[in-house]
């Protein structure tokens, strides 16, 4: 399978955001984005974390300077568990 690449370097900045999680929520489990940005994207990582908790893998394939590469993968959902019963 290959990953939908998002090029935001394109975009004018107010848009890039919105379109990577438009992308995001499209995906199935086990399907990925790739992103490309013309800078480390750590802000939007601290937006998936708060947005889609356990959620997504987030990894560096390249880190700039003047390219940053990132795929974000949608991880199966998570069953939820009290923890009452050791499961």
């Amino acid at each position: 399978m290959t990953d939908t690449v998002i090029d935001v370097r394109r975009l004018p900045p107010p848009e890039r955001h919105a379109q990577i999680f438009a992308a995001f929520q499209a995906l199935t489990p086990g399907q990925a984005i790739e992103l490309h940005n013309d800078h480390d994207p750590r802000p939007l990582h601290g937006q998936f974390l708060a947005q889609w908790p356990n959620q997504f893998d987030w990894a560096y394939v390249e880190a700039g300077p003047d390219l940053w590469r990132v795929r974000i993968q949608r991880k199966a959902a998570g069953k939820s568990c009290c923890g009452c019963c050791g499961g």
